[in-house]
């Protein structure tokens, strides 16, 4: 049992580092210039999760398919969402401080 509740804590510690490195790597690409490499983490993930939609078997009625599939797009987009708000917050804060060097510049 202590075997069990020891390798449950190193995959967690593992699984967390990796997210951690993940966010900033996604932080880091997301303070360049220009704005398309900070969405290729998102879209690597979202492409996943359509990847997971496709790998569903078809079993149940309609009703339960369709179900399936919603719970499963959303599930699998989770990471692209964790991934999309650094994106965001930091492009908001690049074009704030580009507007602020602009209007520095017309003050002179």
């Amino acid at each position: 049992m202590a075997i069990a509740t020891s390798i449950l804590w190193i995959g967690l510690l593992v699984i967390t580092g990796v997210a951690a490195v993940g966010i900033c790597l996604q932080i880091f690409l997301s303070w360049r210039e220009s704005w398309w490499p900070g969405l290729i983490l998102p879209g690597i993930f979202f492409l996943h999760s359509l990847l997971l939609l496709f790998n569903l078997s078809a079993t149940g009625d309609a009703a339960e398919r369709m179900t399936t599939a919603f719970i499963t797009f959303l599930l699998g987009n989770l990471p692209t969402i964790l991934f999309l708000a650094p994106y965001f917050i930091c492009r908001r804060r690049w074009n704030r401080k580009r507007q602020r060097e602009r209007m520095d510049i017309q003050d002179l």
